[in-house]
């Protein structure tokens, strides 16, 4: 029970991290980017890489070894589709690292480069997407935790 308990603590904590780091990139992308703000940008998207990494490792974890038993998981949509949002913020994600990386290195090499604000937005957009999905996550969480959820 005990191992149950922490399993399912470092699971939210690290969800409430990965809001941490998408909010912080948004906040980020709202402003003007010069080369410490493409080095921050990179740092906090490291950040959200672990935090996603770690996730998926005590996601996977409460399946395997969890109170609730991977059947419990595995037969219920809610699971699915929780995994999905996960899988597709995770795929969107790709974008903007390579973005920040990019914008990174441009910044080191040409002092008073700035990347392009069409291109900024496009970024900023994915990344609020990746937010809302997450907030999708929360709500197939609620619902899965009811085993079947919404008498669906």
């Amino acid at each position: 029970m005990f191992r149950d308990f922490l399993l399912a603590s470092a699971h939210h904590l690290l969800l409430f991290g990965l809001v941490a780091m998408l909010a912080i990139q948004s906040a980020l992308l709202a402003r003007p980017i010069d080369a410490a703000a493409a080095r921050r940008l990179v740092g906090v998207d490291r950040g959200y890489g672990t935090a996603a990494g770690l996730l998926l490792l005590a996601g996977l974890a409460r399946v395997l070894w969890g109170v609730k038993g991977a059947d419990f998981y595995l037969h219920n949509p809610w699971f699915h589709a929780k995994v999905g949002a996960f899988v597709l913020a995770a795929l969107l994600s790709i974008l903007p690292t390579l973005a920040f990386i990019g914008w990174r290195r441009q910044a080191t090499q040409q002092p008073g480069w700035t990347p392009e604000p069409d291109r900024v937005a496009r970024i900023r957009t994915i990344v609020r997407i990746e937010l809302v999905l997450v907030a999708l996550i929360f709500v197939f969480a609620a619902a899965m935790a009811r085993h079947g959820g919404l008498g669906l």
